[in-house]
């Protein structure tokens, strides 16, 4: 008599628990609780064991699920960037003039950290290092955002409009100030009122936008 061969690991196919194990967190929520690893340790420090007690699954769930951290990494950003990429998108190909694509650029640019504002602390710790990471932020957000845009701003620049500076100097005037939407201790130690809320943190955007913007195009008296 054939018996039984007996149910293994295997057979349940990737990422879906044993039984009487707790039940696996929804997709959004595992990324979720991912961005907030990532942001918190750095990716060196955020070990698939730290990343699995956050989740409350096994250790090999990430591998199982994703394949690797550094997969399970790129997942966490899509998910945030591939829709917020969308919207640039559409302004870049808007109808408008130079002027007014750049000012809209930059302002949801800040707009954009109020979402997420972990997001902040993470490209903050990826943008200083070199890594395959960076090379992946670059090839799929920073490049496909900058490359239809440094024209309008040249056509600024020549026309002295914008004052004339390297496209890098010009990147980092305006990435830079979104600090003051996610360093909240410093902020509040500089005077910032408490409780932070979501209107709070859209008007400091607003007003960051404004600052960078007025102070590279002047000050657009229809606004």
């Amino acid at each position: 008599m054939v018996g039984k061969e007996p149910v293994t690991g295997a057979a349940r196919g990737p990422g879906r628990p044993g039984a009487g194990a707790p039940p696996v967190p929804a997709e959004a929520e595992i990324l979720r609780r991912g961005m907030e690893a990532f942001a918190e340790l750095g990716y060196d420090r955020t070990s698939a064991r730290e990343l699995a007690r956050r989740l409350g699954v096994s250790h090999n769930f990430i591998n199982d699920r994703y394949g690797s951290k550094a997969n399970f990494w790129r997942a966490v950003v899509d998910a945030i960037l591939e829709p917020d990429q969308r919207e640039r998108q559409r302004l870049l190909e808007a109808e408008m003039d130079d002027t007014e694509r750049v000012r809209a650029m930059i302002t949801h640019f800040y707009r954009a950290a109020v979402e997420a504002p972990l997001l902040g602390r993470l490209l903050a710790d990826e943008f200083g290092r070199e890594s395959e990471r960076l090379d992946y932020l670059y090839e799929h957000y920073v490049a496909p955002t900058l490359g239809p845009l440094v024209p309008a701003v040249d056509r600024l620049m020549a026309a002295g409009r914008m004052p004339a500076v390297p496209i890098d100097v010009l990147f980092f005037a305006v990435i830079s100030p979104v600090a003051g939407l996610v360093q909240l201790p410093l902020a509040h130690r500089l005077g910032r009122a408490e409780p932070v809320t979501r209107e709070s943190q859209e008007r400091t955007a607003r007003q960051l936008a404004d600052l960078v913007v007025d102070g590279l195009l002047g000050r657009n008296h229809a606004d």
